[in-house]
C-alpha cells in the first residue's frame, strides 16, 4: 500500500519492488571492480559513498551503455568499409562492391551480406524460397550431386532471416531507382543492400543490451560489456545473428517479468531468424520440474511453438522445397573449418568421420557423433539443474547449453560467438574474466582471413588459425567450469549478493523453493527434498520369539 488514508491509498496486487538506488544496493563497478575503478579515473573517479543512485534524468545507466554500443557498432561498420567501395560506372544496380584480388581477405573486411546478395538472387529482385539455382565450382561448371542430380540450391537461412534480406534487398532497390531519379549519391546497390542491413542488425543488438540491462538486475553496468563486446568489432556485420539474439534476450526479459506468453512469442520469433532461441526451453522446463511451477513454462513453450508455426507455415505450404533448405545444409555439411573436429584434423592428419564423401552426401557418422555428444552434455547439465544443492539461475543453464551446443556442433561461423555474449554476461558478471574470452574469440578472425587469402607469400598456414580456435574452445570451457562451480557455490555467485537476491532472470523461479514431482527418483534430486528411508529396527537381524 502506498500513501495513506486521508489522501486515498493505493494497494497493490503484488508485493512492492525493493528500491535498491542507493551505492549501498546497486553494484558500482568503480567501486567493487578493478576494471571500473580505472575506467572511472579517466571521468572523474568512482561514485561517492553517499550518492543517490538511479535519480539521473538524462545520462541513465541504460543511455550510456547506448552511447557505448553505438561506438562499438560504428567500428563494427569501419571493419567492413574497406569491403563496400563502389566500383564501376552507371547506376547504382550497375556498379558492384569492390572485392578485387581477395581484398575482403587481406583487409579483413569480409561479410556474407554482400556476396549472399547476388549468390541467392536477391540481386535480381526473386523472392526468397521461390527461386532456386544450380550450384557452380571455382570455373563456374554446374556441380553435380553424389547420386547425379544436378546441385539445386534455395535460400538457406530461416524464414524470419530470409524475409529480413528480402526487406533490405526492396529499400536498396527502392534507393537505386530513387538514385536515378533524383540528385542522391550513386552507390553500388549492394553496398546499399549492405548499409540497410546493418541498420536494421545495429538497432537488434541495442535491443540485445537493453534486454540484458534489464535482466542484469542490481549489476546493471554488467551489461555495458554486451555494449563494448570486442566480438562486435568484427563479427556484428558479419552476417545477421543480431536478429536472432535481439529476440531471444528480449523473449528472457519477458521472462522475467512474468509475461510467459510474450516471452514465447518472442523466443518463436527468435526461432524463425536462427533455431538457436528454442534451446532455452529445455533448461526452463528442468527449472519448472524442480521448482513445481510448470504453468508459465508451458505457456511459454506452447506461445514459441505457435509463432514459429505462423511464421514458417506459409512458406512451408508454398514453397516447400525453399522452405526445407535450411534443414537439408545443415544436415549435409561437413565439419565446418572453426569446429572441435576440424582442430584436431588439423593437428593430427585425421580424416574425419566420413572420410569418402560425394558432393553434398550427408556425413551420417558425424551427425550421429554431433548429437550423441549434444546429447550427452544436455544429459549433464540436466543432472546439474536438479540436484545441485540450489537451484542455479536461468541465465546460467541456458549459458551451459548454448555452450555446449556451439562446442560439439559441426559448425561454429565466427558470428555465433555473439550468441554468447550476453548470456555469458548474465551467467558470469566477471568482467576481466569475460573480456579475455571475448578478445580471444575476436581475433579468431585474424588468422582466419589470412588463413583463407589465397596469396602464398601472404596467407598464414591452417595451424596459426586453428590453434586461435583451440584457444578459443578452452575459454568457453573455462567459462562453463566456472558458472558450474558457482552453482555449486553459490555464496560466490556475485548476482545472487551474498543470498540477498536469488535469480533475477528467473521470472516465476525467483524465490521459488524446491517442489520436485513425487515421480522424481531421489537421485534426481536436490539433497534437501530427497526422501528419507525408512528407518531400519535395531533388533532387525534378531530372530523372532516362537509363539508358545
Amino acid at each position: 500500500m502506498t500513501g495513506d488514508a486521508e489522501h486515498g491509498a493505493t494497494i497493490s496486487p503484488r508485493p512492492l519492488a525493493a528500491d535498491l538506488r542507493s551505492a549501498d544496493n546497486r553494484d558500482c563497478p568503480s567501486r567493487t571492480d578493478f576494471l571500473g575503478a580505472a575506467l572511472a579515473d579517466v571521468v572523474g573517479g568512482p561514485v561517492g559513498r553517499h550518492a543517490l543512485i538511479g535519480r539521473a534524468r538524462l545520462m541513465t545507466p541504460l543511455r550510456v551503455m547506448f552511447l557505448i554500443g553505438l561506438v562499438f557498432l560504428a567500428l563494427g561498420w569501419s571493419t567492413k568499409a574497406a569491403c563496400l567501395q563502389s566500383t564501376g560506372t552507371g547506376t547504382g544496380d550497375q556498379r558492384v562492391a569492390n572485392w578485387d584480388n581477395q581484398r575482403a581477405y587481406y583487409e579483413l573486411c569480409y561479410s556474407d551480406t554482400v556476396p549472399l546478395y547476388g549468390a541467392e538472387l536477391l540481386s535480381q529482385g526473386k523472392f526468397p524460397y521461390k527461386s532456386s539455382w544450380i550450384e557452380t565450382d571455382s570455373t563456374g561448371a554446374q556441380q553435380i550431386r553424389y547420386d547425379g542430380r544436378p546441385a539445386v540450391r534455395y535460400m538457406e537461412y530461416p524464414v524470419l532471416t530470409g524475409m529480413y534480406q528480402y526487406v533490405s534487398m526492396a529499400l536498396a532497390k527502392t534507393y537505386t531507382a530513387l538514385s536515378k531519379l533524383a540528385p542522391l549519391p550513386v552507390v553500388a546497390e549492394v553496398v546499399m543492400f549492405f548499409n540497410v542491413s546493418a541498420f536494421g542488425l545495429a538497432l537488434a543488438w541495442l535491443a540485445t543490451v537493453w534486454a540484458s540491462a534489464g535482466l542484469a538486475g542490481r549489476r546493471v553496468w554488467d551489461a555495458a560489456l554486451v555494449a563494448a563486446s570486442p566480438v562486435l568489432i568484427f563479427q556484428i556485420f558479419t552476417n545477421f545473428d543480431a536478429l536472432a539474439t535481439g529476440f531471444a534476450m528480449a523473449g528472457l526479459l519477458a521472462w522475467a517479468r512474468r509475461r510467459p506468453m510474450l516471452a514465447g512469442v518472442l523466443i518463436g520469433l527468435g526461432a524463425a531468424a536462427k533455431l538457436y532461441p528454442l534451446l532455452f526451453l529445455g533448461p526452463m522446463l528442468l527449472l519448472g520440474i524442480r521448482t513445481g511451477r510448470l504453468r508459465a513454462w508451458g505457456r511459454t513453450a506452447a506461445a514459441a511453438v505457435v509463432t514459429w508455426l505462423l511464421v514458417n507455415l506459409p512458406v512451408l505450404v508454398f514453397f516447400p522445397r525453399g522452405w526445407s533448405e535450411f534443414f537439408r545444409l545443415n544436415t549435409r555439411r561437413g565439419d565446418d573449418m572453426d569446429s572441435l573436429y576440424n582442430v584436431v584434423k588439423s593437428f593430427t592428419g585425421w580424416r574425419g568421420f566420413d572420410p569418402k564423401l560425394g558432393f553434398w552426401q550427408p556425413p551420417t557418422v558425424l551427425n550421429t557423433v554431433v548429437a550423441v555428444l549434444f546429447v550427452t552434455c544436455c544429459a549433464a547439465i540436466a543432472f546439474i539443474i536438479l540436484t545441485a544443492p540450489r537451484r542455479p539461475r536461468v541465465a546460467q543453464v541456458v549459458f551451459l547449453v548454448v555452450a555446449a551446443f556451439l562446442l560439439t556442433n559441426k559448425v561454429w561461423s565466427p558470428q555465433f560467438s555473439l550468441w554468447l555474449v550476453p548470456l555469458a554476461v548474465l551467467a558470469l558478471p566477471h568482467r576481466r574474466v569475460l573480456l579475455a574470452w571475448m578478445t580471444i574469440d575476436a581475433l579468431v578472425w585474424v588468422p582466419r582471413m589470412y588463413y583463407l587469402y589465397g596469396n602464398p607469400n601472404r596467407s598464414l598456414p591452417e595451424q596459426f588459425f586453428t590453434t586461435t580456435v583451440l584457444l578459443r574452445d578452452v575459454a568457453v570451457i573455462a567459462l562453463c567450469a566456472l558458472v558450474i562451480r558457482q552453482i555449486y557455490r553459490p555464496d560466490e555467485d556475485l548476482v545472487r549478493w551474498g543470498g540477498r537476491v536469488d535469480d533475477p532472470a528467473g521470472g516465476p523461479f525467483d524465490r521459488a523453493p524446491d517442489a520436485p514431482p513425487g515421480w522424481l527418483p531421489d537421485w534426481l534430486r536436490p539433497v534437501g527434498s530427497r526422501r528419507a528411508s525408512a528407518p531400519v529396527p535395531e533388533d532387525a537381524d534378531e530372530q523372532p520369539a516362537l509363539a508358545p
